[in-house]
């Protein structure tokens, strides 16, 4: 057999199983089944509201299931559990029963269809449709559309995110269909969104803990201690001063050489020459001298102008 056929197939006894235990366990509120397949066998989980009776008195009714499955669609070791259904609004099947059941009992058709669709609401439901179809008074058929909330109705959200169940409801007039779709509680759809308050922002912010500030100080303290190495030294006259403390005066450099002068001539022995009014010393390693001329001391190596002319 082909891989398209052989998927054509699985859908189809997948379909068939799900309408024969609809058929037979109308009244223990059958609500969806589950079907895998492994090597050991194939594993069924029926979801009902009232697994007792899916079982039966001692098994009775789960062992004859399981039979006749077996039977009817060729499976090889076939397992059935059986599985309750907390909360049986928020099940598509269930409540389609439920709605075909108050539609054969009586019920007018708007006023089941609107107690269904307010008991699957109340349950917390996001969106709820209810469409009923057939002959509802008269002999033309005509089709009533319920809808509550919001649901999905194409894509991929459609199929993952919406639960759909189908029941029949005999009449006299014919056959009712009908059908209900929901959307559980819970569920993110893809166009869902939500506008944060500015509170909630600021909550959001990163706390960084003491432990982790540390971690990243001596993580970085290497690179800045290079980075340091790399920058050249202020020079002393561009390093900035406090504020509020005013710049010393700086020495000019006639006072500093003033200074020096006034010092070394204390230290200078002065020298008179002989047979003449000239005066000798030194200075810093420098002999001075002064005489009648230039009365004022002055290098000995110093050309006078009187000595070019």
């Amino acid at each position: 057999m082909a891989v398209e056929k052989k998927f054509v197939q699985d859908g189809y006894v997948k379909a068939s199983m799900n309408e024969y235990f609809a058929q037979q366990l109308t009244r223990a509120g059958y609500g969806g089944m589950e079907l895998n397949r492994t090597p050991m066998g194939t594993q069924i989980v029926i979801y009902s509201e009232k697994p007792g009776m899916v079982i039966g008195k001692a098994g009775k009714v789960i062992r004859k299931l399981t039979r006749d499955v077996g039977i009817k669609y060729n499976l090889e070791n076939p397992q059935i559990d059986a599985q309750e259904v907390k909360r049986p609004e928020l099940n598509a099947q269930m409540m389609a029963s439920r709605l075909a059941s108050s539609i054969e009992r009586g019920w007018y058709f708007r006023k089941a269809g609107h107690n269904t669709i307010r008991a699957v609401m109340s349950a917390g439901a996001l969106g709820c449709e209810i469409v009923i179809s057939g002959k509802l008074t008269g002999a033309r058929s005509r089709v009533e559309k319920f809808v509550d909330g919001h649901v999905k109705h194409a894509g991929k959200p459609a199929d993952e995110l919406v639960d759909e169940g189908f029941a029949v409801a005999v009449k006299k007039l014919g056959t009712l269909g009908c059908k209900v779709r929901i959307i559980h509680p819970g569920v993110v759809l893809p166009d869902s969104f939500r506008v944060k308050d500015a509170s909630e922002v600021v909550e959001e912010a990163p706390v960084v803990e003491e432990a982790e500030v540390e971690e990243a100080v001596k993580a970085e303290a290497p690179a800045e201690v290079k980075a340091t190495k790399k920058v050249p030294e202020k020079a002393p006259e561009e390093v900035a001063e406090p504020e509020g403390s005013e710049p010393e005066a700086e020495e000019a450099p006639e006072e500093l050489a003033e200074s020096e002068a006034s010092e070394d001539e204390e230290e200078s022995e002065i020298i008179q020459v002989e047979g003449s009014d000239e005066l000798r010393r030194q200075v810093g390693g420098v002999w001075q001298h002064k005489h009648e001329t230039y009365d004022y001391w002055h290098p000995m190596a110093r050309v006078h102008k009187e000595a070019k002319d």
